[in-house]
């Protein structure tokens, strides 16, 4: 197509342009300007505001602009500095005296600018924050969704917007434009694209519907069994919530109910009472429970909606304690539809399996899987929030264990360099704590021989390899280092031992929509593979889900290596059969299920970074990760 302008509307955050003491009293909740800030208040509104830009109002007809850097550990009042023939004056003083302006907040910290050796310093409360400054912070739950509630715009709403926004902007009448004797067409670009069709799924032979089709990428569990139900005779509850002994027990018969009418052998009964306890004794009733029950299968745990509680119970079970867990919220007004979505992550964390594609068992059924043994990878790497200087980026690689089927992975997790994109422990040589060694013989070997003694002693003949989390400027350097890894993996367990790799980089992060003639959203299965895709290279665009809210953003897949000859046709339809095998719903997702999942593991791994208290911003160091139980490593604990 030649070259192409990618226009699209994205939304931020920004800061508020509001005074610095009205930001602290949202930040920290306090109206009580004589009260002094704790140590943990300091730092959480130094980490706040450190590289906000600021402007000063306590000189009429003047403002100067100032970066913050830091804010000082002790309080305004006894914050003193050399001035006027080397006499020392405090903050204070020197505004009263310089501005004739007496500052109220004196027990407050007071902001910095400038270096350590030459600090400038800037009371809060003359200092106002500037408007149009993005917020690179990782924003709240309840920010998220007024965010999402804000700029949700569907398909028609978004086109006539982008629209609107190029007839304005008139690009062909620029002067620059003109010179260059480039023209830009006022309208979006016409591309052809195709659906695929979706698979069959397979289900359990006792169910009422032993496979379904699925419709719009949904389908429901109702008179369904899964393909290979877990079992549970070892189970009980522990309520961190509000939620009097009758709810929790209804909630808990709804789970069971739901649990056993989707095929599984789950006990009615708990086996021993369950217990409440205060979100501040987690801890102490978690251990509880592990000494009473040393070989409990599965932990029901209802906490309150809060993410601190969710990953220290999580780190406590998965990896001090070798529990399986499931967090249920506390509201106690649940539908079947609730229950069974819980019962379809509990049946694959206890061993069992939801669903398979029918054409996996059939000889050629899936391309270039069904054929000859054949192990899925997806590979994720997890970086800090922006402003965290310190913490360890995570690394995350899964990979599929029950070939043909393809639908129980196994997760390792790494933790690696802050913010190295390259995973670095796809392959070691040897354990080596010094360089964050976490895995003798790394990642991929780990995975390959736990494929191996998982199916009856016979290696992965074909490798696929999803990866996520990659720009285009890094391709080149990914392929070189992980590829290279990866057949030293392969050679390393056995000389000769080279099979064949085809290496995918998903993409999510990007700026092309696809705007069908009709209204609403491209259907799921829908795949563009020409025009607006590279004109040598191997990629497309796939929109493997029904977009529910706003504008469906398709997933770009690019093989950036395959020795394994696929066709076109062959990866997209495998691609796309994938994303209905996803274990967390009976929908199909938006990318490819390994990827997927590994961006839960590493999620569920930055619940394990321990990041010591009253880490200041030093600089980035690399912490060894605890490791999963091997009990709960085998299965998917990480759903």
């Amino acid at each position: 197509m030649g070259l192409s302008l990618n226009i699209d509307v994205c939304s931020t955050a920004f800061y508020k342009s509001i005074s610095v003491v009205q930001f602290v009293e949202k930040c920290l909740g306090v109206t009580n300007h004589a009260q002094p800030f704790s140590d943990s208040d300091r730092l959480k509104i130094k980490k706040a505001l450190r590289g906000v830009r600021v402007e000063t109002t306590h000189q009429q007809g003047k403002t100067s602009i100032y970066k913050i850097t830091g804010i000082t550990s002790i309080p305004l009042e006894d914050l003193k500095f050399i001035w006027n023939e080397g006499h020392q004056i405090t903050v204070v003083q020197y505004f009263e005296q310089r501005y004739s302006y007496r500052l109220r907040c004196t027990t407050w910290p007071c902001l910095q600018s400038g270096s350590d050796s030459k600090p400038i310093y800037l009371p809060m409360e003359v200092c106002k924050i500037i408007a149009g400054q993005k917020y690179p912070r990782k924003l709240s739950d309840a920010q998220v969704a007024n965010i999402l509630k804000e700029t949700c715009k569907g398909p028609q709403d978004r086109e006539k917007i982008i629209n609107d926004m190029v007839g304005q902007n008139n690009y062909s009448t620029d002067k620059l434009a003109e010179s260059f004797q480039i023209t830009v067409a006022n309208q979006m670009a016409n591309v052809s694209a195709r659906v695929l069709p979706p698979p069959m799924l397979k289900y359990h032979e006792s169910g009422k519907k032993k496979t379904v089709v699925p419709n719009n990428g949904q389908w429901n569990v109702f008179g369904k069994e899964m393909v290979k139900g877990g079992k549970v005779r070892s189970w009980t509850c522990i309520n961190f919530s509000w939620l009097r002994p009758g709810l929790v027990r209804s909630i808990l018969e709804g789970l069971v109910r739901a649990c056993n009418s989707i095929g599984m052998d789950f006990n009615e009964y708990p086996v021993t009472e369950v217990k409440s306890a205060s979100t501040d004794r987690i801890e102490d009733a978690l251990r509880d429970v592990h000494n009473n029950n040393p070989n409990l299968e599965l932990l029901v745990v209802i906490i309150p909606k809060d993410k601190g509680h969710y990953g220290k119970i999580k780190r406590l079970c998965e990896t001090d304690l070798g529990i399986v867990s499931q967090c249920i919220n506390p509201e106690p007004k649940k539908t079947y539809k609730y229950f069974a979505n819980i019962a379809l992550k509990i049946n694959v964390k206890v061993g069992g399996r939801n669903t398979v594609l029918e054409s996996a068992f059939m000889r050629n059924g899936m391309p270039f899987l069904s054929n000859i043994p054949t192990i899925i990878f997806g590979a994720d790497v997890t970086h800090p929030v922006a402003g965290d200087d310190s913490s360890a980026s995570i690394a995350a690689v899964v990979a599929s264990m029950d070939w043909p089927e393809v639908t129980t992975y196994k997760a390792l997790i790494s933790a690696q360099a802050h913010r190295q994109e390259i995973i670095q422990n796809l392959f070691c040589p040897s354990t080596d704590p010094e360089k964050g060694t976490q895995v003798d013989g790394g990642m991929i070997m780990e995975l390959l021989l736990s494929f191996y003694k998982r199916n009856n002693k016979k290696k992965p003949s074909r490798i696929i390899f999803y990866r996520d989390g990659v720009s285009e400027g890094q391709f080149s350097q990914v392929l070189l280092h992980e590829m290279y890894q990866i057949r030293k993996a392969c050679t390393s367990l056995e000389a000769n031992y080279v099979p064949g790799v085809t290496f995918v980089v998903v993409q999510k992060r990007h700026h092309t929509r696809l705007f069908p003639d009709t209204s609403g959203n491209v259907p799921p299965g829908t795949v563009v593979d020409t025009d607006i895709c590279h004109p040598s290279e191997f990629d497309f665009y796939l929109c493997s889900h029904a977009g529910i809210q706003g504008t469906s953003r398709p997933a770009h897949y690019h093989v950036l290596y395959d020795d394994n000859g696929f066709s076109a046709d062959e990866m997209q339809t495998l691609t796309n059969d994938l994303c209905y095998t996803y274990a967390r719903c009976t929908r199909a997702v938006s990318v490819v299920p390994p990827v997927y999942y590994a961006h839960l593991a590493a999620y569920r791994a930055r619940c394990y970074d321990e990041q010591a208290e009253g880490n200041d911003g030093g600089p980035p160091g690399l912490r060894m990760l605890p490791q999963v139980k091997d009990n709960v490593k085998e299965v998917m604990f990480f759903c």
